[in-house]
């Protein structure tokens, strides 16, 4: 049995975070102090002016608790994890797979493939509650990112590749305003927007994806990744390329079907979000609070997963993912020699290991998909979760 613990979220401006022997105090000014057991939590996200004690840090970084801080809008700031985990020839055999060109390109074709087929897949079960002339448009949005998810198949390099996730992306967010049912006080969403974004839906986005990537980052470092060597993404100081690779396939999961569902269940209003000077849209308070609260219950939520043949915790799938991308790279050095070819190592989009254990038409039913990495030619380790 798996024990979930929880993440301890922290957005009241001023307040303080310190340590209690086995416990964490929080001081909030003019308001009882309170104390959670330490023992519970596997994290703490901080947000904006909130301080943390020299001691409180000390015993998260020699427990291994991770310690997050955001700004107000949702964007990472920073991470402390104490010392470095895992095994270093697992992060050997993550360079040497990155170093071998075939092998890094079949694996970045993999994460397009994943994000695809989930932006697709939730396309198209937008297209099942849609009325008419939306559930056309829908369905023809998903096709032609399906078509681009066929093309992503023979990439030949990862500009190439990278062309087609954007022209998917710009065909999946086009998909995803006209799924969207927002309070009429709320400004229409059009396309996406960051940095900073500029409308509440957009913010919305920003802010989940920053919870989405955190969680991501932590999952990789966790198994023992380098969570700055990716496959897609490219390197670059202070870049957490691998976590961005890895939470391409989690947007639409994690992120996009959650603010699907807080907009058009209207449990956000226009009194939920709050423009800055020079026009960037954020959370407000309250805002945050809600979002919070949501995304925990989220993260709780069991899905069926192919490969284990059984439910696995939100929570707890990008860890599951990390694993499976590590076996994958350390059993890809093993077989792959200069007699041997990576691709015969690696998944092959072109084959249909991105998406289907069946038709595309099983997938459109929500159910789990096969997966787009593998261990041995014959074995998918990566499965797709989408709409239930």
């Amino acid at each position: 049995m798996t024990e979930l613990l929880n993440t301890l979220y922290v957005q009241t401006q001023g307040a303080s975070l310190h340590l209690d022997h086995d416990s964490l105090k929080i001081v909030i000014p003019e308001t009882p102090k309170r104390t959670l057991p330490l023992r519970r939590l596997d994290g703490i996200v901080v947000y904006g002016h909130v301080s943390l004690s020299a001691e409180l840090l000390a015993r998260c970084a020699d427990d291994g608790r991770s310690v997050v801080w955001m700004s107000l809008s949702g964007r990472f700031l920073g991470r402390v994890d104490g010392p470095t985990r895992g095994n270093v020839l697992l992060r050997h055999a993550q360079h040497l797979s990155h170093a071998a060109p075939d092998l890094r390109l079949q694996i970045a074709r993999s994460c397009v493939a994943g994000k695809l087929q989930n932006s697709r897949q939730l396309l198209l079960r937008g297209a099942r509650d849609a009325t008419t002339p939306a559930q056309a448009s829908l369905r023809s949005l998903a096709q032609d990112i399906d078509d681009l998810l066929a093309r992503a198949g023979d990439a030949g390099n990862l500009d190439e590749l990278m062309g087609l996730e954007g022209q998917a992306a710009r065909l999946y967010f086009e998909g995803l305003a006209q799924m969207l049912r927002i309070p009429s006080d709320i400004a229409p969403f059009s396309n996406r927007t960051r940095r900073p974004p500029t409308d509440p839906v957009n913010a919305l986005l920003s802010f989940l994806y920053g919870l989405t990537r955190a969680l991501v980052h932590g999952a990789a470092e966790q198994v023992g990744l380098d969570p700055y060597l990716g496959f897609l993404h490219g390197m670059r100081p202070g870049k957490p390329a691998l976590a961005l690779d890895l939470m391409e396939e989690f947007r639409p999961f994690h992120a996009d079907r959650l603010a699907l569902n807080l907009l058009n269940r209207k449990q956000l209003s226009k009194e939920h979000f709050e423009t800055l000077p020079g026009g960037a849209v954020q959370l407000t308070e309250d805002g945050r609070r809600l979002v919070l609260t949501e995304w925990q219950a989220w993260k709780n939520k069991d899905w069926p997963h192919k490969l284990l043949g059984r439910k696995v915790s939100a929570s707890l799938l990008p860890v599951v993912q990390s694993r499976l991308l590590a076996a994958t790279s350390a059993v890809s050095c093993l077989v792959t020699s200069p007699g041997r070819s990576a691709d015969a190592a690696a998944p092959d989009v072109r084959r249909g290991d991105h998406h289907t254990g069946g038709s595309p038409s099983a997938a459109a039913d929500g159910q789990a998909v096969r997966g787009i990495w593998l261990s041995r030619p014959e074995v998918g380790v990566r499965d797709h979760l989408h709409g239930r």
